[in-house]
């Protein structure tokens, strides 16, 4: 199957790429860059990409920072949280539509390039907080993705049931290059190990008993 799979550079859509391949379609990567702070991960989807050998644009849609102001990852005036994922106050990282417009971009290209599926990573560990990774969110997607053009287009989210800690070990197996990945939302040159995107990555590695390949401050 030719598949478009939106790939921010996170362990989650990393693993979410290598599980695609690895069941033999032809995947097509494709990368946002809507304004947030932590660009690094721009480079770590980038290194993903290219070490495949796949086709992948990263498309600069920052401008729309001016729509979407109020959330920490892509508002100055606020400061990433520090907490679990589960806590009130990570409602802070939610970015308005996120998610809905990544996707209708990416139907966009996929019908473009004659793409038969638009992939994302949504997952069960972000439910609690993110409104559009829940399944009533992806159902409706999927009703739109089959309007949206005279041809259907079909929206995967192979880890929409499973937690973080199930992405890290199937990751595990498919060989994913977990260095090579970005989460943290704090935007700085090392990861902090604080805020929620980082707490739940560390909890995933700890389910696994693995230690995370990537360098924390609190390392040094």
């Amino acid at each position: 199957m030719k598949i478009v799979a939106i790939i921010s550079g996170g362990l989650d859509s990393a693993t979410m790429l290598y599980k695609l391949l690895n069941e033999g379609n032809e995947v097509h990567a494709l990368t946002f860059d809507y304004g947030q702070k932590h660009k690094k991960e721009l480079k770590a989807a980038y290194i993903l990409t290219s070490g495949l050998g796949l086709p992948h644009k990263i498309v600069n849609i920052d401008q729309i920072k001016e729509l979407i102001q109020g959330s920490a990852l892509t508002s100055d005036s606020i400061n990433v949280p520090e907490g679990h994922y589960e806590e009130e106050s990570m409602k802070a990282t939610v970015v308005p539509n996120r998610n809905m417009i990544f996707l209708s971009l990416a139907m966009g290209y996929a019908i473009s390039i004659g793409a038969e599926a638009v992939a994302y990573a949504a997952h069960a560990g972000d439910h609690a907080i993110y409104p559009d990774c829940r399944e009533v969110f992806v159902d409706s997607m999927r009703v739109v993705a089959k309007l949206c053009d005279y041809k259907p287009i079909q929206i995967l989210t192979p880890y929409l049931h499973k937690d973080k800690g199930d992405i890290v070990a199937d990751g595990i197996k498919l060989g994913v290059p977990f260095n090579n990945t970005w989460t943290c939302y704090a935007g700085r040159e090392k990861a902090c190990g604080k805020c929620g995107a980082c707490q739940e990555r560390l909890e995933a590695f700890k389910k696994n008993n693995i230690k995370d390949p990537l360098i924390y401050e609190e390392d040094e």
